[in-house]
């Protein structure tokens, strides 16, 4: 297949990439603002060919897409920080709404008809209807952020353009996912690279953490992006999938897991912001259908997948990862 990937210089666009080449056979195509590729995925470059491109700017993206000619588009791009989209919740819209809605427009005016996948994100469902925070693809969408909601309102609209424009969209919503390479800015990969520098002595031995009472569904990023060409292999147009482990852990119990694995004692100090209200997100998903529609089931352990974090901050501080 040739298969164009939006933002494709990320954390989950370099794993996809990595999982494209193993699979063999495929021709890759990427999109980013800058045709650059981030220092940890240069050893991307030879197998990609890279193009810089603002989706908003439709015509500029219909250019891409004439010159890629995709069978799959993967659509990965966008403003993921939930805290940040309060902030600026006019690029959030930008970037997630109406960027989606300007590459479904170029790949209308192309006249090519490849398949594409969305991928959407699990906060879209916010607080969950059951006490028992399972969510399923028929679950009320209740965002609660800037980022949230603009994540559901891009997820609508590929619906709305399997309708009206006729395009192939499958929807798939990812819940929390960790692995190598993934920015400090979330929790898990933040308490690894914390551990990772107290082991050698770049800081005090110690981890400072915030709230640790919320349960998150937690996956590896190299089992959720597998599930992306059986996706586009096996997905039915129109439909959404929740990809997910679908089962939850306490933040606590991730922290706690990670310090076992430390070579060094570690000391957790906790300081949790006065008046900050918790994170909004679905404790459990239901990764049912997906398994049903395409045999997809996760296959790295969550310790396995906790090392893997831990050692890549290792890797980064200069410390023997074995």
């Amino acid at each position: 297949m040739r298969i164009l990937i939006t933002g494709i210089t990320g954390f989950v666009g370099g794993h996809l990439v990595e999982h494209l080449m193993s699979l063999g056979g495929h021709e890759l195509f990427g999109v980013s603002r800058r045709a650059e590729w981030p220092g940890g995925l240069s050893h991307l470059a030879p197998h990609v060919r890279l193009f810089a491109a603002d989706l908003c700017d439709a015509g500029v993206t219909e250019q891409v897409v004439r010159e890629c000619r995709p069978d799959w588009v993967c659509h990965l791009a966008g403003y993921a920080n939930t805290g940040g989209s309060f902030r600026d919740p006019e690029r959030a819209w930008r970037e997630n709404l109406t960027a989606t809605r300007c590459l479904y427009d170029a790949v209308t005016g192309s006249g090519l008809k490849p398949r594409i996948l969305f991928v959407s994100t699990g906060l879209i469902y916010g607080e969950p209807d059951e006490p028992d925070g399972v969510c399923a693809e028929s679950t009320t969408l209740k965002p609660a952020s800037p980022y949230a909601a603009s994540k559901a309102a891009a997820d609508l609209i590929s619906y709305q353009y399997t309708r009206s424009a006729g395009l192939d969209i499958v929807r798939v919503r990812l819940f929390n996912q960790i692995g190598p390479r993934q920015s400090a800015d979330f929790a898990v990969s933040n308490f690894a690279r914390q551990i990772a520098a107290a082991e050698v002595g770049k800081q005090a031995p110690e981890v400072s953490v915030g709230d640790l009472s919320a349960r998150r569904d937690v996956a590896d990023v190299r089992d959720i992006v597998a599930a992306f060409p059986l996706l586009l292999e096996k997905g039915r147009c129109g439909e959404a999938y929740n990809a997910a482990r679908g089962e939850s852990f306490l933040i606590q119990s991730l922290l706690d897991k990670l310090v076992a694995m430390s070579r060094v004692p570690i000391q957790v100090h906790q300081k949790i912001e006065p008046g900050r209200k918790a994170d909004t997100a679905v404790a459990r998903a239901d990764a049912s259908k997906l398994r049903a529609a395409t045999g997809w089931a996760p296959q790295v352990t969550l310790d396995q997948s906790l090392a893997g974090v831990l050692n890549y901050w290792r890797s980064l501080s200069g410390t023997q990862t074995s």
